[in-house]
């Protein structure tokens, strides 16, 4: 694993992220709009899953922000993917990042299980079930947020 993660660091991307000026800042800032975009999609429709604004149709929450935060966490993980290429042997060791990627990984299997499997088999579940696979998805997606953010502070 050791040699693949050197690899990553010393690849042309990771290189020019290191050394430029406005590359990382660039993928910085798209992972940050990444992360906006999927996490402001995703709790309203957690929300509504825990019993927030019953009168408004689910199907249509879905039809608006599932796209959205699909298109956040695409454009999250190729910028994510980008900075991590800048100290991979760091961040494949730091528990903040691994922390995140867990919480993404439980958070984006919740959602695709939710979608793709139960469909509208979750908006006619009970309110208890609803709210379960909402409050899953919450923490995840908050968690990750938060584990995200410690990284700048963990590790060496």
């Amino acid at each position: 694993m050791d040699g693949l993660l050197s690899a990553l660091a010393a690849s042309e991307a990771a290189t020019a992220l290191r050394f430029s000026r406005w590359s990382y800042a660039a993928a910085n800032t798209a992972h940050v709009l990444g992360v906006a975009v999927l996490v402001g999609g995703i709790l309203p429709l957690d929300l509504r899953l825990l019993g927030l604004w019953p009168r408004v149709e689910a199907g249509g929450l879905v039809r608006v922000l599932v796209p959205m935060a699909a298109a956040g966490l695409g454009l999250a993980v190729i910028s994510g993917f980008l900075l991590f290429v800048v100290r991979p042997l760091d961040y494949a060791g730091n528990t903040a990042f691994l922390t995140k990627i867990g919480l993404i990984s439980v958070g984006a299997a919740s959602a695709l299980s939710a979608h793709a499997v139960w469909g509208r088999w979750l908006e006619r579940a009970g309110g208890s079930v609803r709210a379960r696979v909402g409050a899953v998805s919450m923490l995840c997606w908050i968690g990750a947020l938060i584990a995200g953010r410690m990284i700048a502070f963990t590790g060496d």
